[in-house]
């Protein structure tokens, strides 16, 4: 059985929106920064209204912030 694997590029976006920090994306989307730490590090599966809203706070589609990782079987 395989297990995919959620990643992420939202701490990229963060530096290239001029170094914006955890604390200013939580406030954007409505989240604490503590749940921007663990979706960053891959420790939390963000719901589908969460991953748009952070795509949205980048100006990106959803498939350019997350990334679904299926290992080869």
């Amino acid at each position: 059985m395989s297990k995919d694997q959620l990643t992420n590029t939202i701490r990229r976006l963060r530096f290239d929106a001029g170094q914006m920090t955890q604390q200013a994306l939580a406030e954007k989307v409505g989240v604490t920064r503590q749940t921007i730490i663990a979706i960053e590090q891959g420790k939390y599966c963000p719901s589908l209204m969460l991953a748009i809203r952070i795509a949205r706070a980048f100006g990106r589609q959803v498939e350019e912030v997350f990334q679904l990782d299926t290992p080869p079987q």
